[in-house]
């Protein structure tokens, strides 16, 4: 897992503000490692800057001063053997950063409120995506049974969620902080969005309207404000979707390819919505394969996008390879935080939608005998 993920396009130049500046001074201790160099970094939109570095002393402590930082923080990495400590430095502050051991589980930090802030957000959610990427590691066992199989997507998933809730709890509790804002933009593997894509406008929101009161002209307010106006942007277009047309998806499939739904434009098209992580889908798959054989050669195509509403890849791509899925697998890896669900209005799963060759959804939760009868209509 990249252990020093950044604000991305968040993050902006806040040093070029023309406020009054100050000196900021940091000093601790790192012991328990051989590296004997430790570093400071200056995050800007696309680049991480060295801007100091010191040698250990004997003890391991160390000293870092910087001259010209604004008085409103700023996104800094402390660097050592390998790991970073992220730290929101503001003119006047002075710092003490040091740890034992394992530098982000141990690392502390005193003399800054923000910086302790995003220590407490930071060492809890690292920790949490280290567990994930162990129990992923896990499906690599050539001997694993189905059983240990099950056991280990259920504790995958029940991670994944914990975490998700803490890092939005931690989001809403420190909302008027500028750690609350690096915390909306850290991603577990496999995630685009925090929670579900556009719709997480309202966090966005919400951290914006509390820094318009603790940190007016911070930079980076700015740029939150930017984003929340492209995110209603791109709610607005949806809601113009007509009726008869279909709201596009483009997710990844077991390869990585990305393929969009408006793809299979001109076929008739079977949206399905399912879990490998529920473990009924062996039946229903089973009777879908027999009806996709059926109408392989009809006059108009017909094609299904089944989209996999899981966290656990491994689970996934082995659901789909041991059943031999000939259909379009997709998944963006985000379980019940997919954008796919609230797009479609997706309660329950399964869930299909049947769409005709104009692009017009024609059925809902349509199976079997019922499901074979609406497609001999619509592919002929």
């Amino acid at each position: 897992m990249n252990k020093h993920a950044l604000f991305g396009t968040f993050v902006t130049a806040a040093l070029m503000c023309g406020c009054q500046s100050s000196k900021v001074k940091i000093s601790g201790r790192f012991v328990g490692n051989d590296a004997k160099e430790v570093y400071l970094e200056q995050l800007a939109p696309l680049s991480q800057t060295v801007v100091d570095s010191a040698r250990l002393a004997d003890d391991g402590s160390y000293q870092f001063q910087l001259k010209d930082v604004p008085p409103t923080p700023s996104l800094y990495n402390i660097v050592y053997d390998g790991e970073r400590i992220p730290l929101l430095l503001a003119g006047g502050d002075r710092l003490t950063v040091s740890s034992v051991g394992s530098v982000v589980r141990n690392y502390t930090v005193e003399g800054s409120v923000e910086s302790e802030l995003l220590r407490r957000f930071y060492q809890a959610f690292v920790t949490g995506a280290q567990q994930l990427d162990a129990l992923a590691a896990g499906f690599a066992d050539p001997n694993l049974t189905a059983e240990r199989r099950k056991a280990l997507a259920s504790e995958y998933t029940a991670e994944y969620y914990r975490i998700r809730r803490e890092q939005l709890r931690f989001i809403i509790e420190n909302k008027a902080s500028l750690a609350a804002v690096y915390a909306l933009y850290q991603r577990l593997p496999g995630d685009t969005y925090l929670f579900n894509g556009d719709s997480d406008v309202v966090y966005y929101r919400t951290v914006a309207e509390a820094l318009e009161e603790s940190y007016p002209d911070s930079p980076y307010l700015q740029t939150l404000l930017a984003e929340i106006t492209r995110m209603d942007a791109r709610l607005s277009l949806s809601s113009r979707i007509s009726e008869a047309e279909f709201p596009d998806l483009e997710l990844m499939d077991i390869y990585g390819k990305k393929i969009r739904l408006s793809s299979l434009a001109g076929k008739v098209i079977l949206l399905d919505f399912w879990s490998a992580e529920l473990g009924s889908s062996n039946t229903l798959n089973a009777d879908l394969k027999e009806i996709y054989r059926k109408y392989a050669d009809a006059p108009v195509g017909f094609e299904v996008y089944q989209v996999a509403i899981d966290t656990s890849k491994p689970l996934w791509i082995t659901a789909v390879q041991e059943q031999q899925l000939p259909w379009i697998s997709v998944s963006d890896l985000r379980g019940r935080g997919s954008a796919a669900l609230g797009l479609y209005n997706v309660q329950k799963l399964p869930t299909n939608f049947l769409i005709d060759k104009q692009g017009t959804i024609v059925a809902r939760d349509i199976y079997g005998e019922e499901l074979e009868r609406k497609l001999d209509e619509l592919t002929r």
